[in-house]
Order: structure tokens, then sequence, then C-alpha cells
């Protein structure tokens, strides 16, 4: 990816914008950038690759929702550069600018330009060069699934990892962020395999796979936590020990709670910062048998209405 600025920001327009605010938008800045404009001005050049990148997003329905959804940070977690571009194609918009000579996919992933024993139309297609340029792309990315356990997930650490390319077995360390979950997915820029013909190197992808554990329930960044209690507690109220994900921590259970809440005891928030919760769920133990006492208290408060 090639920046953390907000894509709305980098076409100066709205989040609100409609399709054509964000189509004309996109359309001044790419004519004011394009290279062709601006011949070895490598400013211009980074400023067109960031204004490409945030039509992509933006002008399609879904990356535009999943963007607005989880941020910069969640997107690109999310999205590789091939994955921004796949079938971005803004032919009808440039057909009459008479640009030549520039190779937009070239700019935007540093392909070399007059390799490919083709000639190249007057007119800047993105179809056009997709369908005739780029027929039997190379899968250079590498695809990992790293278990950790439940505890790593929330804590984050290093992980030393071995994987297989085409090139031999590699070693690396991976750094674990705090509060990652199930089905994220890490990226490792440059880790995957390498293009014999251009010495480009893909990604490498890692997904991770949380294990569970024998106490603690994770939803979302809240953490659960089972505590059974004496049924005279669960009436009258009572104060308990329970365990959490930062050490055991007293409890006060008022009475007739089902359920209790200790706020910034959860799971580190991975995209928005700050913490979750954790829920002390309550249940109340029911004695299989009883002393002849426990059984004339109990007849009494029944006849008390209790």
């Amino acid at each position: 990816m090639a920046t953390k600025k907000d894509y709305y920001e980098i076409l100066g327009v709205a989040k609100s914008a409609s399709e054509e605010e964000i189509k004309k938008a996109y359309r001044k800045l790419a004519l004011k950038y394009h290279p062709d404009r601006n011949p070895g001005n490598k400013e211009a050049e980074e400023k067109f690759k960031l204004i490409n990148e945030a039509y992509a997003v933006l002008s399609d329905k879904e990356k535009r929702k999943e963007y607005d959804t989880f941020g910069m940070n969640g997107f690109q977690q999310r999205y590789t550069e091939e994955d921004i571009f796949r079938n971005f194609n803004v032919g009808d918009l440039f057909k009459d600018f008479g640009f030549g000579g520039s190779d937009i996919f070239s700019i935007i992933f540093g392909r070399p330009q007059g390799k490919t024993g083709r000639q190249r139309t007057q007119t800047w297609d993105f179809g056009d060069y997709i369908t005739r340029e780029q027929q039997a792309p190379r899968n250079l990315d590498l695809n990992y699934e790293l278990e950790i356990s439940f505890m790593d997930a929330i804590r984050g650490g290093e992980k030393r990892i071995a994987f297989s390319t085409p090139q031999g077995t590699e070693e690396i360390n991976v750094k674990i962020p705090k509060g990652i979950s199930t089905g994220k997915k890490l990226r490792l820029k440059g880790k995957g395999q390498k293009d014999p013909r251009t010495g480009r190197r893909g990604d490498l992808y890692i997904t991770i796979k949380v294990g569970d554990h024998p106490v603690f329930k994770r939803v979302g960044n809240d953490i659960y936590v089972t505590k059974e209690i004496k049924l005279t507690d669960a009436i009258l109220g009572t104060t308990v020990e329970v365990p959490s994900i930062h050490g055991p921590k007293r409890v006060t259970i008022p009475p007739g709670a089902k359920r209790v809440r200790l706020k910034g005891l959860g799971v580190p928030d991975l995209e928005k910062g700050g913490q979750g919760d954790q829920y002390v769920e309550v249940t109340i133990e029911i004695p299989k048998r009883l002393t002849e006492r426990q059984r004339a208290l109990l007849e009494e408060l029944r006849k008390e209405g209790l």
C-alpha cells in the first residue's frame, strides 16, 4: 500500500460524496498529475499512484463499504495492492485524453516499461492493457496458517516460522499484534516468491488461528468467564474472586445479578485502540443433598413466600 492517508482526502471529497462527485474529482486530479504532463517528476508520479489507488477503492461499492467500515489500517490488512486494482478499468474516462506511452500498471506496481515486445496504442486504456499484456499474471504471493495460543493473541509477541519458497526454506520472526483474532491476516511485504524475469517478490500472507482457552471465552474484544456461587450468595449478594486475562480480580456480585461487567478488562482493540470488557456470568450452585436443618430453613422461607 502506498500511504496511510485517507482516500477521501486524497481525492479532496467528503465521505458522503456521490459516485459522480468522486469520478469528477478523480478525473480532474488524474489529468493534473498524469506522467505525460509531468515527465520526470517523481512527486507527481507518486501523487498519481495515490489518486488511482483512492479511486480504485472508492469507485467500487464493495471496497468502499469495507474501507468505510474498517478504516485504512483494517482495509489494508484485507486487501493487497493487486486486490485493489483487480477489475479496475477507467478506459471510458480516458479515451479522449490523448495520452500515449505511459503504462499505468508499470507506474503503480513498478514494472519495467517497454519490455513486453508489444507496441502500445496511443489510447491509455486499463482494460486494454489487462487483456493484452497480463493474460497470464504470475501469482507471487504465498499463504501460511499460523496457530497461536489464546493468551498470545491477547498479549502479542513474536513467533518464528519456517515456510517454503521455490528458492528454498526461509525462517523469519513474525510480530503478533495485541488483540489479533482468528481469521485475521498479516502481510509481510516482499517475502513471497521471486519472479525470475523481473526480480520482483510477492508478499507472504499469514492467516491467524487462535486456540481455545479452558477458562475464558472471547467474543469480539470482550472476555466471558463463568462463576458459580451459592444460592444464598445469589440472593443476598457477595464478593468473590474471579480469573481475568490480567490476573485474579475481586468482584462484588449484587443480589440477584446474572451478569457483572468489568470495564476495560477485555482484549486490546486491534483497529480502534482501547480495551474490551470482561463479563462474569453468574450461575447458582444447587445442592444435591440437604441437612435436616437446611431443609427446615428452606421450608420456612417457602412459607414466607421466598
